[in-house]
């Protein structure tokens, strides 16, 4: 048995094993499996038996409840302590790395926004990047190196970052039917709050983006699917195709390659789309690339589609293999890269982020230079 298809065994045995039991047996199942496919640290033994085991927090306390509280009385600076407050700058990032939330019916989800230090020209392109499981968003700022590209491009940076109420893995909910939907769950979350950062800060509405990693790769192509005059192109990095799942037993499955029903949702509208997946991924299989390629161009259906592939040598990284696809007047609809011999990892991505592989090629620059290019002049 593969590596990917042992891993999503055991988290499907966990889930089978953990049903009709109390929630903390069931995620404690499930942490155990994590363990084992080293997606989680070790940890010692735990004194009591492993169904009792506690929650591990891995991403720690965040900057926002470290701050002290106000004085009870203290109305004014109760007040100043939730404003949005910049984040130290680092020489290839100088500008400032706000903090904010934001709220409608569906609910309410706090966000880092990198504003560039240089003075823009004009309305500037805005990229919304929503991070995987046992992510957050300072996290995935660090580890895609994003900030950096967007301080030489001169674009904002939306971070989106998943409460663990609402997953207690800090996963975006991708697979569950009531998050797939235009207006509703998580996609009325993260839309509602790209607006509010395009009307704040005067980005360019035409010249909004939306990518992520993993379980946020797999909610970045549902929002591309759903809000498709929103989003100018998508990114997607080792994630799944639109509709692929409706609970967590078929996202588990998905993630093993088994899509529901074998097919995925059809899509509303074209929208460019740049896809990462390495080809040695042992917790998303590598199929659920390909399978993405197809849903957004429709591959192999649309007779006017055009397809080049192209091979990257390894040098001082990694290969990969990217296939382009050209519409009928030669534009570029969507580009396809497999990583070969890359694992479940951002491409070219920062060690001081989670869930990075350094070698390149680089996913962050490729996929602002797509980003980019489909939206020139």
């Amino acid at each position: 048995m593969k590596p990917y298809e042992q891993f999503v065994e055991n988290i499907l045995g966990a889930v089978r094993s953990g049903q009709g039991k109390d929630p903390a047996a069931a995620t404690a199942l499930i942490q155990d499996a994590l363990r084992n496919a080293g997606l989680m640290p070790g940890a010692p033994a735990a004194a009591e038996p492993a169904a009792r085991a506690p929650f591990v927090d891995l991403n720690g306390m965040p900057e926002w409840l470290r701050r002290p509280a106000a004085p009870a009385g203290d109305w004014r600076a109760r007040i100043d302590a939730l404003r949005p407050r910049p984040q130290p700058v680092t020489p290839d990032a100088p500008g400032q790395f706000l903090e904010g939330s934001f709220g409608n019916a569906a609910g309410s989800r706090r966000y880092r926004l990198y504003v560039p230090a240089r003075a823009a020209s004009g309305p500037r392109p805005l990229v919304v990047m929503l991070h995987g499981c046992q992510q957050s968003a300072g996290d995935f700022a660090a580890g895609t190196a994003m900030n950096r590209l967007a301080e030489e491009q001169g674009c904002l940076v939306l971070y989106p970052d998943q409460e663990r109420g609402a997953n207690s893995s800090n996963c975006w909910n991708w697979f569950d039917a009531a998050h797939q939907r235009r207006e509703e769950g998580e996609p009325a979350l993260i839309a509602g709050m790209t607006r509010q950062v395009v009307q704040e800060h005067g980005a360019d509405p035409r010249r909004v983006y939306v990518a992520g990693l993993s379980a946020g790769g797999a909610m970045a192509a549902v929002m591309g699917a759903a809000y498709p005059e929103l989003y100018a192109a998508v990114g997607v990095h080792s994630g799944l195709p639109v509709g692929a799942a409706r609970d967590l037993m078929s996202g588990l499955n998905a993630m093993k390659g088994k899509h529901l029903g074998g097919k995925s949702a059809a899509l509303r509208a074209r929208v460019p789309l740049i896809v990462f997946h390495g080809d040695q991924d042992a917790v998303v299989h590598p199929s659920n690339g390909a399978a993405l390629y197809r849903q957004f161009t429709g591959a192999g259906k649309d007779a006017a589609l055009r397809e080049i592939e192209e091979r990257g040598a390894a040098g001082a990284g990694r290969g990969h293999t990217r296939t382009t696809a050209l519409d009928g007047d030669g534009r570029v609809v969507a580009e396809h890269w497999v990583v070969h011999g890359a694992g479940h990892a951002w491409a070219g991505g920062d060690p001081a982020g989670s869930y990075t592989d350094a070698a390149g090629p680089d996913a962050s620059a490729e996929m602002l230079r797509f980003f980019l290019d489909r939206t020139a002049g």
